[in-house]
């Protein structure tokens, strides 16, 4: 496999376990409720995708971190894992 494509998938995974992590520690910090129970919640009242970007929030630290350690190729994963989260935040709002 390519070394840049490598990097890439490197911090589109790093981007996806950055935001699952985020959602998360939003959910245990500010929610009452269970993971569970806050995620059915949001559902029913339509506010996952809020919970969704403010879990992206982390991503901004995996960004800058690897743009000041010169990791471009893992700052582009990131972004891609950004842009996905965005889509699937924009098919919540829609739909």
């Amino acid at each position: 496999m390519n070394k840049q494509k490598k990097e890439i998938i490197i911090g589109f995974l790093v981007g996806l376990i950055a935001n699952t992590a985020g959602t998360l520690l939003y959910i245990v910090l500010f929610s009452d409720l269970g993971i569970v129970e806050t995620y059915n919640a949001a559902v029913t009242q339509g506010h996952v995708g809020s919970i969704l970007a403010l879990g992206a929030i982390l991503n901004l630290v995996a960004f800058f971190g690897f743009l000041r350690i010169r990791r471009d190729y893992r700052a582009r994963g990131v972004m891609i894992a950004t842009i996905l989260t965005a889509l699937l935040i924009l098919y919540y709002k829609i739909f």
